[in-house]
């Protein structure tokens, strides 16, 4: 029997039925034309539309800088390259006092102010933290000025989470509820992101989204936080930002180490793979805001000095631009 004939189908020939041809005086090639023809046909590849890159939006949260004042953290920001930032909470002044960035109760005129300061030195800010628990009994009027405080600011996100290990489900839903709509009338959009309790997981936070089912609330993503606490694996990280991907809009950039010493980390540090994380939103077409949360060395204690803390802003940014650059090249 021919070599090539067996070749052509792939290994795959009735010795007897090659043989009741042959004595019919067909030729092998028409054989193998027979059987081809009745080979089922292969499935078409399905092909996918073109989708267009996530705008990625690469940002440093002024809380890096904790421990320095505002304003060192804006320079240092600058320095380090970005064109994005994010609002931390608090910042220690000149004189050592730990001073909010945004206080609960100020008026938006004083965030519009703030958010001047930022674009007069070529940074745009993309979040800022609600600061409040959902079970805090003034969780409402608070949000609702932290909505204010934003849109005045020009800021498109501001962060919710809840507790780490109690929450009261029903009123997440009724509060986000409400609190989505005034979001949109003020072009701003809630994001949720993973912090143990009822969110201990993006696929948990997702559900909430689902629930409350209203644009401006959507999901935002932090990998080091599942890894810290309900203490899963990178793979189990990233099995769970797939499952939630779809309601995904930022993420705050924080890697984490189980080994040699269990703690949070900045990106590239740690055991999740970047390229895994990032790769199910990569061509989603819209803008995604990526917060660095943790730009910091594991193991190591933190830098005293401010130019420490300016090496590792950066550092973070080259090592995501890395990442983005090689998921929307066409090659992965």
């Amino acid at each position: 029997m021919s070599t090539r004939i067996t070749l052509a189908l792939g290994g795959r020939i009735d010795r007897r039925r090659f043989l009741r041809f042959v004595a019919a005086g067909v030729s092998s090639a028409a054989y193998v034309r027979t059987l081809m023809a009745q080979e089922p046909k292969a499935a078409k590849e399905p092909t996918s539309e073109k989708k267009e890159p996530t705008r990625f939006q690469i940002a440093c949260m002024t809380l890096v800088y904790s421990q320095f004042p505002f304003e060192r953290a804006l320079n240092g920001i600058r320095a380090a390259g970005y064109r994005y930032l994010a609002w931390g909470t608090y910042h220690r002044d000149a004189d050592g006092k730990r001073t909010p960035v945004m206080p609960e109760d100020a008026p938006p005129t004083r965030a519009a102010e703030l958010g001047r300061r930022c674009r007069d030195l070529g940074l745009e800010p993309l979040m800022m933290f609600s600061g409040i628990y959902p079970d805090a009994p003034n969780h409402l009027a608070v949000f609702k000025n932290r909505i204010a405080q934003a849109a005045a600011a020009g800021i498109p996100q501001v962060l919710a989470f809840g507790h780490t290990k109690r929450g009261d489900y029903s009123r997440w839903i009724e509060h986000f509820k409400i609190l989505g709509r005034v979001a949109r009338d003020n072009h701003v959009q809630i994001v949720i992101k993973p912090h143990g309790g009822l969110t201990a997981t993006g696929k948990l936070a997702a559900k909430i989204v689902r629930e409350v089912a209203d644009e401006g609330v959507k999901v935002n993503y932090d990998s080091g936080n599942l890894m810290d606490d309900p203490k899963i694996d990178a793979a189990a990280v990233i099995a769970d930002v797939q499952a939630c991907a779809a309601e995904v809009r930022s993420f705050c950039i924080k890697d984490h180490r189980h080994f040699p010493k269990d703690e949070d980390c900045g990106p590239g540090f740690g055991e999740i793979d970047h390229y895994k994380l990032l790769h199910p939103v990569a061509f989603t077409g819209r803008p995604m805001p990526l917060c660095c949360e943790n730009i910091f060395e594991p193991i190591v204690p933190r830098p005293s000095n401010p130019e420490g803390v300016d090496a590792l802003a950066r550092r973070a940014r080259e090592f995501l631009d890395v990442v983005i650059r090689g998921l929307q090249s066409g090659q992965s």
